[in-house]
């Protein structure tokens, strides 16, 4: 049997055309040139990432792993001039989520985590939908208690950051004095905004790098530490400022009027012990907050102050020697005409001593000495008592209220200014001209800080003169005055009221009034000064004497008690006459 020849022997490679051509020498270095051309490119790729490219390529790298995290500071406490606390901050956890790592489907424990943070379980999933989102917050400043039950949970993807979150102990009776600050811990009212520089210190920072949950691996720097913002104490006194505004919001609510306002003023150091509203809010719950509740009247709001600003008028003539206080003015038949207008008492009277014209308030006793003076000085004066110029305090909104140039004025408006109708005022800039009187001549500068003692004054009229009109004031709190209601127990008071028409466009509003009182008390040695207004009374009175005075009062007799103010007089003062003479 013949055996077959194998094939795999029979194939002579050898023999291959393809073998046997020859190789271009050209290919063989084209392809070795290339080769170390790759090196060199990667060399410099290598050289340009490794040394001369570093520094962008590493910021790059730490872009995408590397995190700043930013330490807050604590933000300042407030305090009244006791060392009551009236702001400060408590830890509160921020509560986010990272959509792009929850699960899917949505964890059901989501209705627990809206349920908790009082969310409809339906928005929360909303904000949680998107998932190329990797940040989404879901409520800020949340109450260490809510914020661990959260946690709790372990709802993947739901984290929480440490922040502060503003506390204010005294709520609405002191909110217009303190403000609030936001979810951000900035100040947007009040103090917290005037001086948010100041209490918000400087935050710190830790450089870090996380994981792709975010999880922090190592610290990459060494941490800068937050500073935190300064303590502020106030010369608001927290007792005062809660009376205060108590005794206004009753007064508001009792002759149904629109608004209050109430100041209390230290005549010896110019500090600002009480400054009230009402409406007020609650500064730690501000859902539904409207610009009325926010309106700091005290500062804002701007009215013709009418016979609060006869005083003024009459320490000029005194100052100028025109009358003393007991010469006698003739008022009947107790109206005057001028420039086409009728100027009229709501009590004619024939005669009236100097005295008497601050006593029973006379508009026609006022115009007639007013009128013996230059239009330029009696500018001089109200520009020097503060009418027309903001008052040196830091909060946002206060008026300068309105005082026109001189030679402006009318014969009939230099005789309506006179009786303080034709310019405008706050009450805060009410309240501090009446310190020249009760601080013997001298227009006191105010602070809302704690002083440390008295401070100087700017010298306005004589002290005798402010002396002889000081006891105008206290007559006109006394029997036959118009501030009878005044009239404190145990402490004599010296003050006027005002009644002014609500203006409305270029006139008046029908049937609208302001009434307001401002004072001071002791009488002989004045330690407060306070005035009050009550906006748009309507449950049957409106003067100044009626609605206004009772709130001076009891201010003025709860303040000096709590400065340790002795009392004057041995015997309460009897009411002698509930009729209240007061014009316009």
């Amino acid at each position: 049997m013949s055996r077959k020849p194998s094939v795999g022997r029979s194939i002579n490679y050898g023999a291959s055309p393809l073998l046997a051509s020859k190789t271009p020498v050209w290919r063989s270095k084209l392809i070795v040139a290339g080769l170390a051309m790759a090196f060199v490119g990667l060399a410099g790729r290598a050289a340009y990432v490794q040394v001369f490219g570093n520094a962008f390529f590493q910021k790059q790298g730490e872009v995408r792993y590397g995190r700043t995290i930013e330490l807050p500071a604590n933000r300042g406490r407030i305090f009244d001039r006791n060392g009551m606390l009236l702001a400060s901050s408590v830890v509160a956890q921020s509560v986010w989520a990272d959509p792009s790592d929850m699960d899917q489907p949505p964890d059901p424990k989501l209705r627990d985590v809206a349920k908790l943070l009082g969310m409809k379980e339906g928005d929360l999933r909303k904000r949680v939908s998107d998932r190329e989102k990797t940040f989404v917050w879901i409520q800020r400043q949340v109450d260490e208690s809510v914020a661990r039950q959260v946690a709790a949970l372990g709802v993947k993807g739901i984290h929480q950051t440490r922040a502060y979150k503003r506390l204010y102990p005294e709520g609405e009776a002191a909110a217009h004095v303190v403000g609030f600050t936001n979810v951000e811990d900035r100040g947007q009212e009040g103090v917290e905004l005037a001086f948010n520089q100041q209490l918000a210190g400087k935050n710190g920072s830790r450089r870090v790098i996380k994981d792709r949950l975010g999880r922090v691996v190592e610290d990459v720097r060494d941490v800068v530490p937050p500073v935190d913002g300064p303590d502020l104490q106030l010369s608001i006194d927290a007792k005062v400022q809660y009376f205060t505004y108590q005794k206004l919001r009753d007064a508001v609510l009792a002759h149904k009027a629109k608004a209050g306002s109430a100041v209390v003023l230290d005549v010896q150091t110019g500090e600002v012990l009480a400054l009230a509203n009402y409406p007020s809010y609650d500064p730690n719950n501000r859902k539904n907050l409207s610009g009325e509740q926010l309106r700091n009247r005290a500062l804002t709001d701007s009215f013709e102050p009418g016979s609060s600003m006869k005083p003024f008028t009459i320490a000029l003539a005194l100052e100028k020697g025109i009358v003393k206080p007991t010469t006698v003015v003739h008022t009947a038949p107790g109206r005057i005409s001028m420039g086409g207008w009728t100027i009229s008492d709501t009590h004619p009277r024939d005669a009236l001593t100097v005295e008497e014209v601050i006593q029973k308030s006379s508009n026609v006793g006022t115009v007639k000495l007013a009128m013996q003076m230059h239009p330029r000085e009696m500018w001089e004066v109200f520009a020097q008592a503060g009418f027309g110029h903001k008052p040196q305090l830091p909060f946002p909104g206060a008026v300068n209220g309105r005082l026109r140039p001189y030679k402006t004025w009318r014969p009939v408006e230099q005789a309506t200014m006179s009786y303080g109708y034709g310019l405008s005022a706050s009450l805060f800039q009410l309240a501090q001209a009446y310190t020249i009187f009760a601080r013997d001549g001298q227009y006191v500068p105010v602070t809302m800080f704690k002083a440390d003692g008295p401070t100087d004054g700017i010298q306005v009229f004589s002290p005798q003169t402010a002396r002889a009109v000081r006891k105008m004031l206290g007559m006109a709190t006394g029997p036959g005055g118009t501030g009878t209601r005044a009239q404190t127990m145990g402490y004599s008071v010296g003050g006027k009221s005002g009644t002014a028409r609500v203006q409305a466009g270029k006139g008046y509003a029908a049937g609208k009034y302001r009434g307001f009182f401002v004072g001071m008390a002791p009488l002989e040695q004045p330690r407060v000064v306070v005035a009050v207004m009550i906006d748009e009374p309507s449950n049957g009175q409106f003067y100044g004497g009626l609605v206004a005075a009772p709130v001076f009062s009891e201010t003025v007799q709860q303040t000096l008690r709590i400065m340790g103010v002795q009392p004057d007089m041995t015997v309460q003062p009897q009411i002698v006459a509930d009729v209240v003479e007061e014009p316009f």
